[in-house]
C-alpha cells in the first residue's frame, strides 16, 4: 500500500462521513462540492471535509483509490457512496437519508 493510500484510508476511518472535496465545508471551491455540503448540512449530518486542493497526491490518489474519476467523493463508515450526482439523486429520492440512518449516522428529519 502506498503512503497516499494509507493517508486516504486514515482519513476515511477518522469520521463516519468523509467528503473528499475541492475547498472546505465552510468554503467549497466548486459547485459540485458545494452541493454535497448543502445536502449534508440540510440533513444535519456531521462530516469531515478533506480539501484535495491542498495535496495533489491525495487529489490524484483518491481517484485511483475509489476508481472514480471525479471529486467530490463521499464515504460513509468507510464505504464509498459516490460523487455529487449520486448523492443528489439519493437525497432527492430519500435513499440517502435511509442509507445514513441504516449506517447509524444521525439524520435530521425534515419538518412536515
Amino acid at each position: 500500500m502506498t503512503d497516499v493510500n494509507a493517508t486516504i484510508e486514515n482519513e476515511i476511518k477518522s469520521e463516519d462521513v468523509v467528503v473528499f472535496m475541492k475547498g472546505t465545508p465552510q468554503f467549497p471551491m466548486c459547485g459540485f462540492s458545494g452541493q454535497v455540503v448543502q445536502i449534508l448540512n440540510y440533513l444535519g449530518v456531521p462530516f469531515k471535509g478533506v480539501n484535495v486542493l491542498d495535496d495533489m497526491a491525495i487529489r490524484d490518489g483518491i481517484k485511483a483509490y475509489s476508481n472514480w474519476p471525479t471529486i467530490p467523493q463521499i464515504y460513509v463508515k468507510g464505504e464509498f457512496v459516490g460523487g455529487c450526482d449520486i448523492t443528489r439523486e439519493m437525497f432527492q429520492s430519500g435513499e440517502l437519508q435511509q442509507f445514513l440512518s441504516e449506517k447509524g449516522v444521525p439524520v435530521k428529519t425534515a419538518a412536515a
